[in-house]
């Protein structure tokens, strides 16, 4: 992470699918924990990626992540439009650039991920940076799944990731 912006903005949204914890900097959305990071609480969940930065609280500066996260978790959002502030590698900014076009209530592989990416031999590597990604709900990782169409891998768990996919109208 690169420490060109030493302020971060901080807010939690809660819902049916538990406590998140969101971050933005000035350029847009930073990182967004999913309720297992979140319930190791407020203060060592910013100070395993904050260390040294100053929080604020975020509330003027995540009104509209808020806002279109509460519209999205009681179904009247399908697709965010929120200025990102993605702090990783150029490869896994491509990856992630194609999981966000993956649309609502639909699924692809990281194989087809790759493919898109024109690396299609990089499964793998693909994997590794959806694995990696700092904004899931917003780039929507959960909608990735293996090339056998089943549930591999989520940073929330794989029951969350089950039941957002559900929620989107997706059975597994």
């Amino acid at each position: 992470m690169t420490l060109n912006h030493r302020k971060i903005y901080f807010s939690e949204i809660k819902n049916d699918f538990g406590t998140f914890f969101v971050t933005s900097t000035e350029k847009g959305v930073h990182r967004i924990a999913l309720p297992n990071k979140a319930r190791w609480g407020a203060e060592k969940w910013l100070k395993e990626f904050y260390d040294g930065w100053d929080v604020e609280s975020g509330l003027g500066v995540n009104r509209d992540v808020l806002e279109q996260l509460n519209l999205y978790f009681t179904g009247r959002l399908r697709e965010f439009d929120l200025d990102l502030d993605l702090d990783t590698t150029d490869f896994r900014k491509k990856v992630l650039n194609e999981v966000q076009k993956i649309p609502y209530g639909a699924t692809l592989s990281y194989k087809d991920i790759a493919a898109a990416i024109s690396k299609p031999n990089a499964s793998r590597a693909v994997g590794g940076a959806v694995g990696s990604n700092p904004i899931p709900i917003i780039i929507p990782c959960h909608r990735v799944i293996g090339s056998r169409g089943n549930l591999v891998g989520y940073g929330g768990g794989l029951d969350l990731k089950k039941r957002l996919l559900a929620f989107e109208g997706i059975k597994f």
